[in-house]
């Protein structure tokens, strides 16, 4: 059938796929030829918009954004991109706008939708409000890997030691291969001179999920000194060829700029082992809007989802009473297990005095989330 006679959802389908595909010049061109047929079909000019995001031409891109708003003023996905657009040209009070207004329109438990909004966020550097997002993400779909561990790189992002551990723990909960969450976590370990309980994660991973050489330059001197390896030993092979992989030649002109970028308003160089862009994603956790509750009752998270509410003594009871296993053993001997895998995976110290103290340190070694 001649494109002429495709509809105008049909145009937007397979723009759809080529876009996927990273075609954006073909999709652009598709798209441009259904706009002439179909000029009032909003989607037509949102998918142009985002071709032209996808191909950093933002003026072009507002240009179709506004198009679509002057179609459909409230229409979902024109509101997300058309504030993405006015964050990457300065207007973020107008983005804000755009933002709050999907939240009227009732997207919030659109995660999706939220997860892209948090995004655009948090690239711009405004934490706050990218947090509220994620927290609809998480909300909306709590078994989420994804969500959960956005939450974790942006707790870090905001120097929460804890929340960063609980939820990228959370993520791997949910999903034990989610190789991406386990190296950040390892990375972060590591930084906290926790290096035993790093390795314990990074020897999880293989060379072919690393895509940042961190992660490898950790493994490999991690590898090396614990198991006394010399460089050329069979074992770290495919790691040094993931490396080179990963790593290429540098391009001069991309030194350069990494040099300027890496310039702080002070003149002095950030710490090139930050974490800070390690991760592609994003920000804490807001903590939920709390009911008033009686003195001295508590509500935390496990790294399963599970809730449990009550006083310290109370809610480590019913810890222990949700884990089939542990249901005839003792309180002593159900903390003494946690505390010690707790540590092995963490390297935090969990102590086992009295429900109080094991449920504070398990939130500082990100086992459990304190809520209220």
């Amino acid at each position: 059938m001649p494109d002429r006679f495709l509809s105008s959802d049909e145009y937007d389908e397979q723009a759809h796929q080529l876009y996927n595909q990273g075609c954006f010049d073909e999709a652009l061109e598709l798209l441009q030829q259904g706009t002439q047929l179909y000029p009032n079909a909003v989607e037509l000019h949102v998918g142009m918009a985002y071709a032209y995001l996808a191909r950093e031409e933002y003026a072009w891109a507002r240009r179709s954004f506004e198009r679509a708003r002057a179609l459909d003023p409230d229409h979902e996905d024109t509101l997300a991109g058309y504030g993405e657009i006015l964050l990457k040209l300065g207007e973020r009070q107008g983005a804000l706008a755009a933002f709050d207004r999907i939240l009227a329109l009732g997207f919030r438990d659109d995660h999706e939708l939220m997860l892209q909004i948090g995004r655009a966020l948090f690239r711009e550097g405004l934490l706050a409000a990218a947090q509220s997002f994620f927290e609809y993400a998480v909300t909306s779909e709590p078994d989420c890997p994804e969500a959960a561990a956005c939450v974790g790189y942006a707790c870090h992002r905001r120097n929460d030691d804890s929340g960063a551990l609980y939820w990228l723990r959370r993520a791997l909960q949910i999903d034990p291969h989610y190789s991406e969450a386990r190296i950040y976590l390892a990375n972060i370990l590591y930084d906290r001179g926790e290096t035993d309980a790093a390795m314990h994660h990074l020897h999880q991973t293989q060379p072919e999920d690393h895509y940042d050489e961190l992660g490898i330059w950790r493994y490999l001197e991690l590898k090396k000194s614990i198991y006394r390896l010399a460089d050329d030993d069979a074992e770290l092979r495919p790691w040094f060829a993931r490396l080179g992989e990963v790593a290429g030649m540098p391009d001069p002109v991309e030194t350069m700029i990494a040099e300027v970028e890496a310039t702080q308003p002070d003149g002095s160089t950030r710490d090139p082992t930050q974490l800070e862009l390690f991760g592609t994603l994003l920000t804490e956790l807001q903590a939920i809007q709390r009911r008033s509750v009686p003195s001295g009752v508590h509500t935390i998270a496990t790294l399963t989802g599970r809730t449990f509410r009550g006083t310290w003594d109370e809610i480590l009871e019913q810890m222990k009473g949700a884990e089939r296993e542990w249901a005839a053993a003792s309180l002593g001997d159900f903390m003494a297990d946690h505390a010690r895998r707790g540590a092995a995976e963490t390297g935090v110290i969990i102590p086992t005095t009295d429900a109080e103290a094991f449920l504070r340190g398990s939130a500082r070694a990100g086992v459990v989330r304190i809520i209220q």
